[in-house]
């Protein structure tokens, strides 16, 4: 069986700089360590971590209770790298003796730049993403959740807007590019004026046209992530329009019963929160075996 591995799969910049960051967190020695969010979209490592005593802050109700109680004082608190909202920070900020440490991808916060700037000037901001991925909501975050979220076509399709409304679209880091594409097509029949930003991660573009690439040279394709990973199930769509034996898989325990003898060539990709062990170990499980 022939095996081929995409070339950007696993952690992406972002994610292993905030993993990096709680990791040294621990290695300082620090006895009250919290993450804001799951530190990364991926079960094992967040179990790992919690192994050493890291907590986390599962939303911004929990936030204020932890910092009302007193939870968060002289603690160490990581903003992941999906980022957040003002009013994280205002909050944990107001706690004695914190030690903030904001892990957020300099591609997210390049965005947050983006849309205050142009928030202030009077534009509508509008965001191409998942409303209720954290990175989206720290994009509203920063502006009040004062802005349009289009998910999909069918939001675009249905946006209504003034002609004559002045636009700002970014989009989330992870959003499919083509999907992105079709919703700037849409969008400019609707209005005049639209300065587009395209905030697509260059990492994720690669990653996905990899994946496009790849699946369709190969006659089955397995998609490493966790399941609550945006930029893994994007993978995964991408991967099942060119190769309809697609798997999407957490760990190896998810592939054994999956792949059969009458697969000659395989491909093998991940998402930006799955950490290299686990690509190994699937890939020396598929040479192995098959």
């Amino acid at each position: 069986m022939e095996i081929k591995v995409a070339k950007t799969a696993g952690f992406c910049y972002g994610v292993k700089r905030a993993v990096d960051a709680v990791s040294k967190a621990i290695e300082e020695g620090n006895k009250k360590i919290y993450t804001y969010g799951p530190i990364v979209h991926n079960e094992q490592v967040v179990e790992k971590l919690r192994e050493n005593g890291v907590k986390v802050i599962n939303d911004i109700e929990h936030l204020k209770l932890l910092a009302s109680n007193g939870s968060l004082n002289e603690a160490v608190v990581v903003i992941r790298a999906h980022g957040v909202g003002n009013e994280v920070y205002d909050i944990i900020r107001s706690c004695d003796k914190v030690n903030l440490i904001d892990a957020t991808c300099p591609h997210v916060k390049k965005i947050h730049d983006i849309v205050r700037e142009h928030y202030e000037t009077g534009e509508t901001v509008i965001v191409t993403g998942n409303r209720v991925h954290p990175e989206v909501m720290g994009i509203l975050g920063q502006i009040g959740e004062d802005a349009i979220v289009i998910e999909n076509i069918e939001d675009a399709k249905n946006l209504i807007i003034s002609p004559e409304s002045h636009v700002c679209l970014v989009s989330q880091t992870t959003f499919n590019m083509q999907k992105f594409e079709d919703i700037v097509d849409i969008l400019n029949k609707k209005v005049y004026y639209m300065n587009v930003i395209n905030t697509i991660c260059n990492a994720t573009q690669r990653r996905q046209t990899e994946a496009k690439e790849l699946s369709a040279e190969c006659d089955a394709m397995i998609v490493i992530g966790g399941r609550n990973s945006s930029n893994t199930a994007k993978l995964y769509e991408i991967c099942q329009s060119e190769c309809d034996r697609t798997y999407y898989i957490q760990s190896l325990v998810d592939l054994k019963e999956t792949l059969d003898n009458t697969v000659r060539c395989v491909g093998i990709t991940a998402g930006a929160s799955t950490p290299k062990s686990i690509i190994e170990e699937v890939l020396k499980y598929v040479r192995d075996e098959f």
